[in-house]
Formats: C-alpha cells, structure tokens, sequence
C-alpha cells in the first residue's frame, strides 16, 4: 500500500517515511491546499486532507501544527505559522514580557483520508517558551524547552522520536496496522 503525504514539507515526508516503514509505502507530493480556519489542529489536518482526496484521488496524509502558549489564551494556536512568518520567535517573546506562566503545548493533527474514510489523530508535547538555545530545527524549534532542552537544542533523531508530529503519525500507524489485519 502506498499513500501520500501531502506536505511542502519534505522532512516531515521522511520523519513519516521512517514511522510507517515496513508497513506502507510513503511517496510525498506538495499540493497548493486552501487551508480552512479552525481552533483545531485536527480539523484543520482534516480538511486540508479532504482537498488533497479530492484533487489526487487516492489515500493521503495531511498535517496541521499549532502552538498553545497558555500566558497568550492559546495564541498562536492553529495560527502558528503565519504568526511565525510575520512576528516570529521575537514577537512571542515581545509578546510575553511580563508574564511568569510561560507554558506551552505543540499540538499537531494528523489527518488520513481515501475512498472509504477519513480519520484524525492528534499528538502533543508540553514545555516551555524560553530564550533562543541552540542551532538545530526550524520555526519555534529555539524557544520551546522541554526537559530542560528546546527542540533546537535536540538532533533530529532525537526530536523525531518525542515529536507532536511522530505522537500523532505513531497512532495513524497503529490505526493503519489494525486495519489491514
């Protein structure tokens, strides 16, 4: 079986690559998807996955990242990569002067769809928005601390393994895997 991850990313093809192998085969296409708003990241995955069905007809992965600052109400939320792109990690942290509660989640909703369902899933990590540490990652990667490391800090390798988006790909897997038996 093959299905498609329907990214413009291309590492986060291969971090799925990596967790679905032996089971199904991952082949990664971007796909220009008008995304829906919504407070949930699953919603979001899910009808983003519904257009790529639509337009590619055949069984597709698709994803959608927020990140959850509690000091903010939950801002960016689903909202986080154009917060990223027009403030970035110095507006959050503009943002969040003066406030001691600095928690956070990363949540991402993993979305699967092809001719007989759709499916959603959802991963999440819990840290800490903190000072830019370390060179590794992208995005927020710098400022989110968890056990006393921020993403940026981690290798790949070992960001993968505890990653929002390899939680939730690990349950579509699970899924999958009980499926097809």
């Amino acid at each position: 079986m093959k299905i498609t991850f329907v990214t413009g990313n291309e590492h986060k093809a291969q971090e799925a690559a990596e967790i679905f192998a032996g089971l199904v085969e991952i082949e990664h296409v971007s796909l220009e998807i008008p995304e829906l708003r919504h407070e949930s990241v699953s919603e979001v995955a899910a009808g983003k996955a519904a257009y790529a069905y639509s337009v590619l007809q055949r069984p597709v992965i698709a994803d959608d990242t927020g990140l959850f600052i509690q000091a903010l109400n939950g801002f960016p939320g689903t909202c986080a990569a154009y917060v990223q792109k027009t403030i970035g990690n110095n507006g959050i942290l503009n943002l969040m002067a003066g406030y001691a509660n600095r928690s956070a989640s990363f949540k991402t909703g993993i979305a699967y769809h092809d001719a007989n369902c759709q499916k959603s899933f959802t991963g999440s990590i819990q840290g800490t928005i903190v000072l830019p540490r370390g060179c590794n990652g992208f995005g927020y990667d710098p400022v989110f601390e968890m056990d006393g490391k921020t993403l940026a800090e981690m290798t790949v390798e070992e960001k993968n393994k505890i990653s929002h988006r390899a939680i939730g790909l690990h349950a579509l897997r699970k899924w999958l895997a009980d499926e097809m038996h």
